[in-house]
C-alpha cells in the first residue's frame, strides 16, 4: 500500500520561510518523478516544482511563479522529498500536496498515480 504523506505546513509571514516535507511508504524503487502541486481557495490545481529519482541527477523542474524561491530536492534513502520555500508571498497560500509517477508517459501528461492528503500554508501580509 502506497502512502504519502506531507508535512511541515503553516501560518507565516510574507518574506518567512518553509520547509516542507513528503515521507513515501510503498512506492516501487523505479518511480520516475515525484512532485508538489498546490491548491489555493477558488482555483484549480497548479503544478509546482517535480523531481526525477531515478536519473541519477534528480533533474528538476519549477513553475515560473515559485522558480527562484522554491527548491525541490530528494534524500532517496529516507524516501522523502522536500520543498524548501523562501521568500515566501500571500499568493503562496494554497494547500500543498505531494505526489508521485511510476511511468514516464503519465508524467508527460502529468497523470500522477498516487497523492497525500495535503499541508495547509498561510502567508499573510
Amino acid at each position: 500500500q502506497v502512502e504519502l504523506v506531507e508535512s511541515g505546513g503553516g501560518s507565516v509571514q510574507t518574506g518567512d520561510s518553509l520547509r516542507l516535507s513528503c515521507a513515501a511508504s510503498g512506492l516501487r524503487s523505479m518511480t520516475y518523478a515525484m512532485a508538489w502541486f498546490r491548491t489555493a481557495p477558488g482555483k484549480e490545481r497548479q503544478f509546482v516544482a517535480d523531481i526525477k529519482l531515478n536519473d541519477g541527477i534528480g533533474e528538476t523542474s519549477y513553475a515560473g511563479s515559485v522558480k527562484g524561491r522554491f527548491t525541490i530536492s530528494r534524500d532517496n534513502a529516507k524516501n522523502t522529498v522536500y520543498l524548501q520555500m523562501n521568500d515566501l508571498k500571500p499568493e503562496d497560500t494554497a494547500v500543498y500536496f505531494c505526489a508521485a509517477v511510476y511511468a514516464y508517459s503519465d508524467w508527460l501528461q502529468s497523470a500522477y498515480d498516487y497523492w497525500g492528503q495535503g499541508t495547509q500554508v498561510t502567508v499573510s501580509s
